[in-house]
């Protein structure tokens, strides 16, 4: 799980390519409309998700669009699942540390019932997480496009292919705030519930369900 860097909306070159007799702008005028792209690939069955979040990158928007991934599963397939293994890399939204972030999964580990285990990649190697692979794929897919509006990068990303199977796209339209945070009281309470590894405190942290 990870997100991608932000998308701006409009009539821009892109890195200077275009398809067909579009003319696009050669550089930023400004615009207002961007959007967040979060995505979460399953290594099991290759199924890439997609979200397009229209306000902050927050620890709420990746944890909602997890909680999305988990109701979008059939009953078999959350029956066959022991545990929820997430390899993400340790950025500011979800971190080892990050307070807000920690209170939503464990939050999420008492929803599904799943034991869940957070997996960082250190420093300078995100470029491991299978997330960035599909990312890559993405550019290179919509590499040229104008994307004029929210429509256009939405059906652009539809078409795209990861192990063989379209992802599935939406968009958010919910605005998000930045800067929540727990107490130090609230978060010794959720620090009862994580189980981290003693070699690596920050990388390794195992959520089990209430």
């Amino acid at each position: 799980m990870d997100c991608k860097a932000t998308v701006e909306i409009g009539e821009y070159s892109r890195g200077g390519q275009t398809r067909g007799y579009n003319q696009a702008q050669d550089h930023d005028m400004g615009t207002k409309e961007k959007y967040v792209p979060c995505g979460i690939v399953d290594e099991d069955t290759g199924q890439l998700y997609v979200t397009f979040g229209s306000s902050y990158k927050t620890s709420d928007f990746m944890v909602d669009n997890l909680e999305q991934w988990w109701t979008s599963l059939s009953i078999t397939e959350k029956q066959q699942l022991e545990n929820i293994q997430i390899k993400v890399d340790n950025g500011a939204e979800n971190s080892g540390i990050r307070r807000q972030f920690l209170k939503r999964m464990v939050e999420f580990a008492d929803q599904t019932k799943k034991s869940i285990q957070l997996l960082y990649f250190p420093p300078y190697h995100s470029k491991y997480n299978p997330i960035e692979r599909c990312w890559g794929i993405l550019e290179r897919h919509w590499n040229g496009t104008l994307l004029r509006n929210a429509q256009t990068m939405l059906a652009s990303v539809k078409t795209m292919t990861w192990k063989g199977l379209n992802p599935i796209v939406k968009l958010s339209k919910k605005v998000y705030q930045k800067g929540i945070s727990l107490t130090k009281k609230e978060m010794k309470e959720i620090e009862k519930r994580l189980e981290r590894n003693p070699h690596l405190p920050k990388w390794d942290i195992l959520i089990r369900p209430s």
